[in-house]
């Protein structure tokens, strides 16, 4: 049985550093399984779709990515749709290697909110590769080469984020930042682009 641990927020140090690798001899360690089982515990607590190993206090390239139909049930066909959004299956990143796809047109990228475990309360609006392909080790040292695009994509980039010390907050559009609170009240309907327009015709 998986132990729920304590999600580091933003201030600590260790969110700022960059992760150190993991030898793919040490993946068999007990002590490292258990981290892993620990950290899926702590992200479907949470909940959310992505936790990276210094959120919960641990400076090594490694991370943990799942998101389940229940998760998306609160979202709008339509919604789903402009997100590129479908549901994970749970599965484990070591050591990650992530290379944005696209050639920089304005179609490659979109902005989305986003939110983040260390930073509890708030959303922010995020600009973000579609597609990116990741090289990596799975939980057992295979291994693993994938491409992905819309919200997979989305959710790799600001987990792969945390490994190098940066955060959403690094990349947001300060003019969208909002708690959660407020965004469930006001834009939660709204794209980052239309919670801008609101502000900037507001009297």
């Amino acid at each position: 049985m998986s132990s729920l641990l304590d999600i580091v927020q933003v201030g600590d140090p260790v969110l700022r550093q960059r992760a150190r690798p993991v030898a793919p001899s040490d993946l068999h360690r007990p002590d490292l399984r258990r981290l892993i089982d620990d950290m899926q515990g702590t992200m479907r607590a949470a909940p959310g779709v992505g936790l990276a190993a210094p959120q919960v206090g641990r400076s090594l390239q490694l991370l943990v990515i799942e998101d389940p139909p229940s998760l998306q049930a609160k979202l709008t066909p339509t919604q789903l749709a402009e997100r590129q959004r479908r549901p994970i299956d749970f599965h484990v990143l070591v050591n990650p290697t992530l290379t944005l796809l696209g050639a920089g047109a304005e179609d490659d990228v979109f902005e989305a909110f986003e939110g983040c475990l260390s930073l509890k309360g708030f959303v922010m609006g995020v600009t973000r590769a579609r597609r990116v392909r990741v090289e990596a080790l799975d939980q057992h040292g295979a291994e693993v080469v994938l491409e992905a695009s819309g919200w997979y994509a989305r959710i790799l980039q600001h987990e792969v984020d945390h490994l190098h010390g940066v955060l959403c907050c690094d990349r947001m559009d300060p003019r969208t930042l909002a708690t959660v609170a407020q965004h469930e009240r006001l834009w939660k309907l709204a794209s980052p682009a239309e919670m801008r327009r609101a502000l900037e015709s507001a009297p």
